[in-house]
């Protein structure tokens, strides 16, 4: 049970629990982001809030990449699923995404022929077996899961699969991290960074974040060990006056990251001027399209889309949730009107979603926080 158990130790979780409250000054107050939604499921999951000191706060960012798609692209992906002789192929996390008229599975209830696969081949399988049709895959996510998405195009064309092609919706952390260390109402003193993209662009391209911000990030892992050693060292440069990048997840992530995926990703893909991101806005570079030389795979320029943008529904805050602005049980809605069941907003989808997180683990927590206001 190698890294399992021994990242799962109540023991020396307390032991580190103490050490992190006794790098805390007095008097001061630590906020640090975790960026990625593996994290904050972990922290609610393994009640990690409940080792930190009061000093500390971790909040959630935008490292869930079902929650920042925009329902626009959600309400495009439902029209190419609506023409003839189409099969639309996507990631089970996308099946309830709620756009401006309905989810996937709203659309697959009313006739449309939408298929959840595992992974991009899945759907290239799909194609070979369906030569009449065509077939789509909904490509999301950050740069973990976009060499998969590359690859599974390269293959498409060595192979002659006519019939395939993907609507890319890859988006990028870099930007994303940069857009809300711009926002005026930024109240971080570092970052906890996701460490499944790590594994492909490797931790370099954070060092802009502490050499132009002056604030700290490590790359950490997804047990609770991993993320109460990445707050343990984050404290600990603070306590020290330094702001760099530190890499608690070398077992996983090598410093320069995955060259052979960074390769083919930029072989078959490009960036986009910009693109829009659910609670963020318009993010100039922040994802990314098929290239030109792989057109005849690109959904958007086999389909003719609409391309319309479609407002939040008003009730839901998920942008100041992936923003770090609230918390998710400050939503308005959160827990009653917009539940896993009844999503309003993606947080509440993916299994990723900060609101998902807090309303599956984080209900006791919330109620605390609740007795000690009224008190």
């Amino acid at each position: 049970m190698r890294f399992v158990d021994e990242y799962r130790d109540a023991g020396k979780a307390r032991v580190l629990a103490a050490d992190i409250a006794a790098r805390c000054e007095p008097g001061r107050r630590y906020t640090f982001m975790e960026v990625c939604g593996g994290h904050t499921h972990t922290i609610y999951k393994h009640g990690l809030e409940d080792h930190l000191p009061e000093q500390v706060a971790l909040v959630h960012g935008p490292g869930c990449p079902v929650c920042v798609i925009p329902m626009g692209r959600v309400d495009d992906a439902m029209h190419i699923a609506a023409q003839p002789d189409v099969i639309m192929t996507s990631f089970g996390d996308m099946m309830r995404v709620p756009g401006g008229k309905g989810s996937f599975l709203d659309a697959k209830a009313a006739g449309a022929d939408i298929r959840m696969v595992y992974s991009p081949l899945d759907a290239l399988k799909i194609a070979k077996l369906n030569p009449g049709r065509r077939v789509v895959f909904m490509a999301i996510g950050f740069e973990t899961t976009a060499p998969s998405t590359a690859m599974t195009v390269l293959r498409a064309a060595a192979e002659g699969v006519e019939n395939f092609s993907v609507f890319c919706n890859h988006v990028l952390i870099i930007p994303a991290i940069k857009a809300i260390l711009d926002s005026p109402d930024l109240r971080l003193d570092g970052f906890i960074g996701p460490g499944h993209v790590s594994a492909v662009i490797g931790c370099r391209p954070y060092e802009f974040i502490a050499r132009e911000y002056g604030k700290p990030l490590v790359v950490a892992g997804f047990e609770p060990l991993d993320v109460l050693q990445s707050v343990h060292m984050l404290l600990g440069q603070l306590g020290e006056g330094r702001a760099e990048v530190g890499n608690q997840y070398g077992r996983v992530v090598p410093w320069e990251g995955n060259r052979t995926a960074m390769e083919v990703i930029g072989k078959v893909m490009r960036l986009r001027p910009y693109f829009e991101w659910r609670g963020l806005g318009f993010i100039a570079q922040s994802a990314l399209s098929v290239a030109d030389e792989y057109a005849a795979f690109d959904a958007e320029r086999v389909f003719d889309l609409p391309g319309l943008r479609v407002a939040d529904p008003k009730a839901c805050q998920c942008g100041e949730v992936l923003k770090g602005v609230l918390k998710p049980w400050e939503c308005k809605v959160f827990g009653t009107a917009c539940t896993p069941e009844t999503p309003i907003g993606t947080c509440m989808v993916s299994s990723e979603g900060a609101c998902a997180a807090y309303y599956t683990f984080g209900r006791f927590s919330r109620e605390r926080v609740r007795e000690a206001t009224r008190a």
